[in-house]
């Protein structure tokens, strides 16, 4: 696959939506934070809106067709699933994390120096938006996962990166992760217990080619090292195992061109019964 697809002219407006009514946001937590060439910022913040933005407020029913695609891996577990979200859903996910703020460091991301070269904001969504992105992809997702269940509830914590010109993403696989969600007064973010653990990754494309994005490919490895290119496309989602066994998908971001940023949400699958 081409991971060098030649973008258009067109590019998302900040300007324009950030002028629209947008509800206070505040953090709801700090932990230690990463930064791409080594060392820790000690207190760095995951955020939240004060109320639910409207923006961000999803259909559960829509003229949307998700179709999944299964991707040949050599055994290992990675698919895409084409029309997730909108054209406008994508560019009210990438205005509400430009409100909240891109910083070097990823709290509580571990990652050696030079491996994560972009950008990033992590905050606590609502189920006004996870809750219909759920419905309108569990029919697509695995049952289970090593015996254990699909959970009906996605981490409504949203690892959000930007890409900007020559950053990358180097080879790594994911860790698992707990559940998180807010607290009612939207003033905490909450984790969840450990009967319910992450099972797989799944990258929200919130922009590509179309919007100007140049480059930026996740490339996916087989077990014989051969590699696998998926383009970001605006509204797609890419999908995979992760954790730190057998079955994990090494994959990696590949360089971002000139042009404009690309931006992705990691969002966790959950598995598990409370």
């Amino acid at each position: 696959m081409n991971c060098t697809v030649s973008p258009t002219l067109d590019t998302i407006s900040h300007d324009h939506e950030a002028q629209q009514d947008w509800p206070p946001h505040w953090a709801v937590a700090y932990m230690p934070g990463s930064l791409p060439m080594g060392g820790v910022v000690p207190m760095t913040p995951i955020h939240a809106f004060s109320s639910s933005p409207r923006a961000l407020q999803l259909k559960t029913q829509t003229s949307l067709k998700s179709v999944r695609h299964d991707i040949e891996l050599g055994g290992l577990l990675a698919f895409e699933i084409s029309e997730l979200i909108t054209p406008e859903e994508a560019d009210a996910i990438v205005t509400a994390s430009e409100l909240l703020g891109y910083r070097d460091e990823a709290p509580g991301i571990q990652t050696p120096p030079g491996m994560r070269m972009n950008k990033s904001v992590h905050w606590v969504a609502d189920d006004r938006l996870l809750d219909p992105l759920m419905s309108r992809m569990r029919h697509l997702l695995p049952p289970s996962i090593d015996g254990q269940p699909l959970y009906g509830l996605l981490s409504q914590r949203l690892n959000m990166y930007r890409y900007d010109a020559n950053d990358v993403f180097n080879r790594h696989v994911d860790g698992q992760w707990p559940g998180y969600s807010l607290s009612d007064d939207r003033r905490d973010m909450l984790q969840w217990g450990d009967s319910v653990r992450s099972g797989l990754t799944m990258i929200l494309y919130l922009n590509g080619p179309e919007d100007g994005v140049s480059g930026g490919c996740t490339r996916l490895f087989r077990p014989d090292g051969s590699g696998v290119d998926v383009l970001p496309r605006k509204g797609s989602a890419l999908f995979f195992r992760h954790g730190f066994g057998p079955h994990s998908v090494v994959h990696e971001g590949r360089q971002v061109g000139a042009g404009a940023s690309k931006y992705v949400a990691r969002i966790n699958i959950m598995y598990g019964l409370e």
